[in-house]
C-alpha cells in the first residue's frame, strides 16, 4: 500500500502511527513541503494520506504560498478521489477548510495533556469504536476549526471543553484530529527547540513549563501509544 505524507516542519511526523507502518511494509512518500517539495501530480497512485501538524496556520498563504497548491490537492484526494485522509492538528485543520469550514483563533490556546470526550457518534464509527469515552491526549494549538455544524457531510466524533472539533469526519473516509496521539517519547522535547512551539507553550503555561509538559506526555505515553494502534489497524482497513 502506498501512504503519501505531507509534511510542514521536518520534526513533525506521524511519529509512532509511522513507525507502524514501516513494521508492516507499507510504501511511504514523505513530501516536506516548508523545504519546496512539491506534492505528486497523479494522486491516484496513493491509497491514504496523512497530513501533519507544523508551527504555520491555515491563513498564512502569502508567508507559505505552497499553502494554496496543499489546500487543492488535499481538496481533491479528499472530496474528489474520495480517499482515505487523517490530518493531525494543522492537517485537521486543513481538512475543515477545504470542506467549508474556517480556522479561527482559539480561545484559550490548547497546551498541554488534556481530556478528549468523544461523542455517542463514536459507536458507529469505523476508527473510534473502540476508543474509551474520555482519554487524555497531547494539544498544543492556537486555532481550531468552526462552521462546519450544518455540513451533513460532517460527523463530531470528540470534543474538548475548549475546541469542538477535535475530532471529525468528512464523510466516511477523511479524519480531521486536533490533537496529538502519534506522539513518541522524544517529541515534546523536539517541538520545545521550535522558537514558535515553544513561545505558545510558555505563555500559556510559564517559564520552564517544557520540562513538566514532557514528563506529563511521558506519564501518558502508554495509552497514547496504544490508541495509535487502535487508529492505525482501523485506519489500514479504510485503505
Amino acid at each position: 500500500m502506498n501512504i503519501l505524507i505531507l509534511q510542514h516542519i521536518k520534526i513533525e511526523d506521524p511519529g509512532y502511527i509511522k513507525d507502524l507502518m514501516l513494521d508492516d511494509g507499507l510504501n511511504l512518500t514523505t513530501v516536506e513541503l516548508d523545504e519546496g517539495e512539491k506534492i505528486p501530480t497523479d494522486l491516484t497512485r496513493y491509497d491514504g494520506m496523512f497530513c501533519m501538524g507544523g508551527p504555520m496556520d491555515t491563513y498564512m498563504e502569502k508567508e507559505y504560498p505552497w499553502l494554496v497548491e496543499e489546500k487543492k490537492r488535499i481538496k481533491e484526494f479528499v472530496v474528489d478521489l474520495k480517499k482515505p485522509y487523517l490530518g493531525f492538528c494543522l492537517g485537521c485543520q486543513l481538512l475543515g477548510e477545504v470542506v467549508g469550514g474556517k480556522v479561527v483563533k482559539s480561545n484559550p490556546a490548547e497546551i498541554g495533556i488534556m481530556d478528549i470526550n468523544f461523542t455517542n457518534n463514536k459507536k458507529e464509527d469505523n476508527l473510534f469504536s473502540k476508543f474509551p469515552n474520555n482519554i487524555k491526549s497531547l494539544q498544543w494549538h492556537s486555532y481550531e476549526v468552526q462552521g462546519i455544524d450544518n455540513n451533513p457531510d460532517i460527523t463530531l466524533l470528540a470534543s474538548s471543553p475548549v475546541t469542538k472539533f477535535q475530532i471529525f469526519k468528512y464523510q466516511d473516509h477523511a479524519y480531521g484530529i486536533q490533537f496529538h496521539i502519534e506522539i513518541k517519547d522524544s517529541t515534546v522535547n523536539e517541538w520545545g527547540c521550535v522558537p514558535e512551539y515553544k513561545k505558545a507553550l510558555e505563555d500559556q503555561l510559564g517559564d520552564g513549563a517544557l520540562e513538566k509538559f514532557d514528563q506529563s506526555a511521558k506519564d501518558n505515553m502508554k495509552d497514547m501509544n496504544n490508541y495509535s494502534k487502535i487508529l492505525y489497524n482501523n485506519f489500514k482497513k479504510l485503505l
